[in-house]
């Protein structure tokens, strides 16, 4: 694993720049905290990738367990820190605000740990199966895998919709496996394994028995006994959790589009290429922000209507 470049950070400028055009008001304070924690120790990590990375040999052999929860906050470089924050703003902002601030945050901390075991397991079984033990010495560090099991939960939490990747409509309820070999071709260095133990966990949480475990763990938490059932009705205009400002979706589209994280890596790819290139970008006139970026928003019919009453009420 190579050492992370030292001087400026583009991918962290474009981070910090995202963050800014959402607003920390309308960031839920649970993945605030997580986005603060992760850039954090990108700039302060607490140990050399080499003892943060996760791996058989690592972690389970020579019994360093500490890589099960300091793997997943450790990024290689500041553009892996900024497609898995991106990605992590957009999916913290629906499902914290879906599923409160206090679950939100244990699903957090337990995601983290589990996506570590099941990749170990998984390392294992294919090292195993191939007698390859190179497999049990394969280390991963980042946040990707917990985003992929928040991936799962966000499409069960609000199903329905598709998303166009590499140029295939696909539903969402199925985005995610494809989306899963789609980054490994974009991106041959990610870990698939590692990818692939989130959407485990994702179905291990919405399909199977992990959900109950962690309640009958909870023991007092407050947890939305209620919205697991009434999840085909929510409407997250009525709905106000923890106390925040209602963010529709509509909202999210300004800095992202709407795009799934195969879209948004290419977006991101274009965009930075755009700026070596071409130096400072217009649009009509107007500087382009850094990162994702898309022409401004036409207005509604319903606008519309309205200026045209307006306009005929001043003749």
């Amino acid at each position: 694993m190579q050492r992370r470049h030292k001087g400026l950070n583009a991918g962290l400028l474009l981070l910090f720049s995202q963050i800014y055009q959402v607003g920390l008001n309308n960031i839920p304070p649970v993945t605030l905290a997580t986005l603060a924690v992760n850039i954090f120790l990108f700039l302060q990590p607490l140990k050399p990738l080499m003892q943060t990375c996760i791996s058989v040999t690592e972690c389970f052999y020579r019994r360093d367990w500490h890589r099960l929860y300091l793997s997943a906050f450790h990024h290689a470089d500041d553009w892996h820190l900024y497609f898995n924050m991106v990605s992590l703003l957009w999916k913290g902002i629906k499902l914290e605000k879906r599923l409160g601030s206090v679950w939100f945050g244990y699903i957090i901390l337990l995601f983290s740990v589990l996506v570590g075991v099941v990749y170990m397991i998984l390392e294992f079984t294919i090292a195993e199966l191939l007698s390859d033990p190179s497999y049990e010495q394969s280390c991963a560090v980042g946040f990707s895998g917990v985003l992929f099991a928040l991936k799962v939960l966000n499409n069960y939490y609000h199903p329905g919709g598709s998303s166009n990747i590499m140029g295939m409509n696909v539903s969402n309820k199925y985005a995610c496996w494809l989306e899963l070999i789609a980054i490994h071709l974009l991106s041959p260095g990610s870990s698939f394994a590692g990818h692939l133990a989130g959407i485990l966990v994702g179905l291990m949480y919405t399909m199977g028995p992990l959900e109950t475990i962690m309640k009958t763990c909870a023991g007092g938490l407050t947890f939305p006994a209620a919205f697991s059932q009434q999840r085909n009705s929510y409407n997250p205009e009525e709905n106000r959790y923890s106390g925040y400002t209602s963010y529709a979706p509509r909202d999210y589209n300004m800095y992202t589009g709407g795009l799934n994280e195969t879209e948004q890596f290419e977006w991101a790819i274009r965009n930075s290429l755009n700026d070596r290139g071409s130096g400072t970008r217009h649009y009509n006139g107007e500087r382009r922000p850094y990162g994702f970026w898309f022409p401004p928003e036409q207005p509604s019919s319903e606008e519309l209507r309205r200026r045209r009453l307006n306009r005929f009420e001043r003749w």
